[in-house]
Formats: structure tokens, C-alpha cells, sequence
């Protein structure tokens, strides 16, 4: 279980980073976009659309840390209402639940990624089907990331951890 622990950090951490990475590059690429067209008169064709695909990954990449974290939508307020066991179950449901969505977002990603894999980004000429693998590998880390939870709750381990004491 210790091996998957790491395995689950690592992995977040990854997806935190590639978040970070991508937010960057989305924030890179709209001040650049805004002065082309406010300072020069002269609007990129292409920064538009790489700001959009750099956003849709640094979304779904995002996703795994936030569970992690537990900055996602909670039900803490009716949990601690609950007695413990009934906590715990209601916990595990919302974990289960967020499984299956994930799980659905992986399989239909994969299916939209290959039935868009012939058509191009407009400006880049690129293959859209780069923008759409955001939704399953997005979908497989956070698969991951609610494992963990899953795991740490079950294990009696806190389920919320603290970002500021995690080191990714």
C-alpha cells in the first residue's frame, strides 16, 4: 500500500506540475495575444486557440491535485453531522460517484480524441485530437488521485492534506 502512496503523490504532483506548466503558457500566450492586437494593431492567428488548448489541459490536469488537496466540492457540512460510520460511507459514495464520472470522461475521451484525430487546429495546423487527450489522461490521473483518497480514508489517514505541508 506504501508503493501505491508514493506512486498516487507522484503522479498528482505531476499533474500539478503539468498544470502549473500549462497555466503559464496560457498566461504567456494571452498577454502576448492582447498586445498584438492592442499594441500593434496586428492580431495573432494562432495564440487564441493554444491559450483555449493550454487552459483545457491545465483544467483537467488540475483536477488529481484538487481532490488530493480536498479543494473540490465537499460535503463536509452534512459529514459532520453524520455519525462516523455514516461519514465514512458518505465519503466513500461521493469517491465512488466521482469514480464512475471519471471513468466515463476517460472512456468517452478516448473516443473523441480518435474521432477527431483528422482535424486540424485553425492557425496552427495542428492535430485537435492533442486538445482532446486532455480529457482521458486527465481522467487517469484523477482515477489516481481519488484511489488515494479512497485509501487514506479507509486507512484512517486524514483526506483533506494540508498543500502548504505536501511537498510535491
Amino acid at each position: 500500500m506504501r508503493i501505491f502512496r508514493s506512486f498516487e503523490r507522484w503522479t498528482t504532483g505531476l499533474a500539478m506540475a503539468g498544470a502549473i506548466a500549462f497555466l503559464i503558457v496560457a498566461a504567456g500566450l494571452a498577454f502576448y495575444q492582447v498586445v498584438t492586437r492592442f499594441v500593434f494593431d496586428h492580431p495573432s492567428t494562432w495564440s487564441e486557440v493554444v491559450t483555449r488548448s493550454a487552459m483545457i489541459w491545465a483544467v483537467f490536469l488540475g483536477v488529481a491535485p484538487a481532490f488530493r488537496q480536498g479543494s473540490m466540492i465537499a460535503v463536509e457540512m452534512v459529514q459532520a453531522a453524520l455519525p462516523p460510520r455514516a461519514a465514512r460511507a458518505l465519503f466513500c459514495l461521493a469517491i465512488g460517484l466521482s469514480a464512475l464520472f471519471f471513468s466515463v470522461v476517460l472512456w468517452q475521451g478516448i473516443g473523441m480524441t480518435r474521432r477527431v484525430a483528422n482535424q486540424m487546429l485553425a492557425g496552427v495546423e495542428v492535430s485537435i485530437a492533442w486538445v482532446y487527450v486532455a480529457l482521458p489522461v486527465g481522467a487517469v490521473f484523477t482515477l489516481i488521485a481519488l484511489a488515494g483518497c479512497l485509501v487514506r480514508e479507509l486507512s484512517g489517514e486524514e483526506h483533506h492534506s494540508d498543500p502548504a505541508a505536501e511537498a510535491y
